[in-house]
């Protein structure tokens, strides 16, 4: 029997949307009959990107230029659905390695970009809509990199302040292991295959987690509007194996 699309009729913009969990999160919002938004830092990839998933408009941008930010946040029509962000990625340095600079930028990415689109939210997602954000698993670990696991640590709790802030609109928060994206690739060069590799054998799933994993998660939370405040794992029982 065939089924309604979930997402007939709403708009969705992906911040971070022209690669990996963000591309493949439009690509699926798309085939449920959302209208997407993208945005991205580079043009020729959001270009192909947009062309791909038949997005209604794409704008490339830096989001962490936050004037910018606002612009865009104030062209787009009115109401918005959900809002997802996968812009940034992790910085993973010893504190003794640290770059200073380069953690401020990392601070603009994963934490205050979060936080100046909670407060461009209010008038542009309608109520019951979304904000989801991604963190991530593998700073839970001590032998994670000082910056990781203080983000790993901040957003479960952000996104709860968030839920109550913004309410009715939802907020919630996408929290994986190892995903096969090519930030992860660009991260771990010729390391990849191995990496992989080792997943496959570990993991209680026995396959490495795919972006389309992810995006089958970010739309349920897009779907399902008895859920704001939470975060979900999503790493194939990564942190259940590991040392």
């Amino acid at each position: 029997m065939s089924r309604e699309p979930e997402l007939a009729g709403q708009t969705v913009v992906v911040i971070g949307g022209s690669s990996g969990m963000g591309f493949e999160t439009a690509k699926r919002a798309g085939s449920e009959g959302a209208s997407v938004v993208l945005a991205g830092r580079n043009p020729e990839r959001l270009a192909d990107a947009a062309r791909e998933v038949g997005a209604k408009s794409s704008v490339a941008f830096d989001a962490t230029d936050f004037d910018r930010l606002g612009r865009f946040f104030d062209e787009l029509p009115t109401p918005i659905d959900h809002v997802m962000v996968t812009s940034g990625g992790p910085y993973y340095a010893r504190l003794a390695d640290i770059d200073f600079e380069r953690a401020r930028r990392n601070i603009d990415q994963e934490l205050f970009l979060p936080l100046h689109i909670a407060r461009l939210a209010p008038g542009k997602v309608r109520a019951g809509g979304t904000l989801i954000f991604l963190s991530g698993t593998g700073g839970r670990r001590p032998a994670a990199s000082v910056i990781v696991g203080a983000f790993t640590a901040a957003m479960p709790a952000v996104t709860k302040t968030l839920a109550l802030e913004l309410a009715p609109v939802r907020v919630n928060l996408i929290a994986p292991g190892f995903v096969d994206t090519p930030l992860s690739a660009s991260i771990l060069g010729d390391q990849l295959e191995a990496r992989r590799e080792q997943l496959r054998k570990t993991l209680p799933i026995r396959r490495v987690v795919e972006p389309a994993d992810i995006a089958a998660l970010a739309v349920h939370l897009m779907t399902n509007t008895a859920v704001t405040g939470a975060t979900y794992d999503i790493d194939g029982g990564q942190q259940l194996v590991e040392g």
